[in-house]
């Protein structure tokens, strides 16, 4: 199987397993799911889908050596994401705005009710394995640390959105290593590079204004026309598109529907208004904090840098708006 790639080029994949996985219904329905929640009235044909970015943290994984156990976590990481990604955590009670979680909640057992199991025992591969991130260091890390989660998707994002180039991007995988299970630059100069790449893609797209309002009329819609009986639980994982066309049929009938996808599909006017708003929203906010070789040892950027100790700290906090629509 031959996969071209935006950010690593073509890749061959031999491997029985992984191709078994990649073609399972399961994981192909993710080419439907958008990787931002609906950006698309604001940035138009930019976004990427959580299959692109979860075949990314493979290739990634695979690409810096990790053992073949982790690549297949990767590989499945974001397997439970229900349609518009984090937009279901606004829709549902049981969502978490500030953490932005629900997917990992859900994951066993979501993944325990797909034909993924019975792969991987035909492979031989431990089932149990994938249910704790604690084995898997160079997949996933608690913030603000580096993981090739994060590595995959602020590079995807900084591409599509047009704020890094090819060039820039294989620079920084060229001065990236592996050290003990940990993501380490080679020099002071590429991390703060990535670090500043990433402070940028969160307050400009990731946890932005423009995030609270997607995130909001997504999460609103949903959760209305899950009330209303125009779509079931069930629809929230499928693909984006199926969700869009049951909801168009009530369009006609429902006037409150109708004003949901619209601020949805549209691109609404809206200010942040703490005295008089529609949504009240938090997004979870995303920062890094790379580690790099600085004359033989290994350091934090924050050790080396006071101001970049005080952006992580500030950045960490879930960012809150009051968005009031204008029409």
């Amino acid at each position: 199987m031959i996969y071209k790639d935006k950010i690593y080029g073509k890749i061959e994949i031999k491997n029985p397993l992984v191709k078994e996985v990649i073609f399972a219904p399961s994981f192909q329905r993710l080419k439907g799911v958008d990787q931002a929640g609906y950006f698309e009235p604001y940035f138009p044909k930019t976004s990427f889908s959580r299959y692109e970015h979860s075949l990314g943290v493979y290739i990634l994984l695979k690409k810096f050596k990790a053992s073949f156990e982790e690549q297949i976590a990767g590989l499945l990481h974001d397997i439970s994401h229900t349609v518009f990604s984090h937009s279901v955590d606004y829709a549902l009670d049981e969502g978490c705005p500030k953490t932005q979680s629900f997917q990992d909640k859900i994951f066993k057992n979501f993944l325990e009710k797909t034909e993924i199991p019975l792969i991987l025992k035909k492979y031989n591969f431990p089932l149990d394995l994938l249910f704790s991130h604690h084995n898997f260091p160079l997949l996933e890390k608690l913030l603000p640390e580096l993981c090739a989660d994060r590595i995959d998707y602020s590079l995807r994002t900084g591409f599509h959105y047009k704020e890094i180039s090819f060039k820039r991007i294989q620079k920084f995988l060229k001065n990236l290593c592996v050290i003990e299970k940990k993501w380490v630059f080679k020099n002071e100069i590429t991390a703060r590079e990535f670090a500043k790449l990433f402070l940028k893609l969160n307050r400009k797209y990731i946890s932005s204004k423009i995030a609270a309002v997607v995130l909001g009329t997504t999460g609103n819609l949903l959760r209305y026309a899950l009330g209303q009986k125009y779509i079931s639980k069930e629809d929230l994982f499928t693909e984006d598109r199926l969700v869009i066309q049951k909801i168009k049929k009530y369009l006609q009938k429902d006037k409150k529907l109708r004003l949901f996808f619209k601020r949805f599909s549209k691109k609404p006017n809206f200010k942040n208004n703490p005295k008089n708003f529609d949504y009240h929203i938090f997004c979870k906010s995303r920062i890094v904090d790379p580690l790099f070789i600085k004359k033989g040892q290994i350091k934090k950027l924050s050790q080396v840098d006071k101001k970049w100790k005080e952006i992580i700290k500030k950045e960490l906090k879930p960012k809150e708006y009051f968005i009031k629509f204008e029409t």
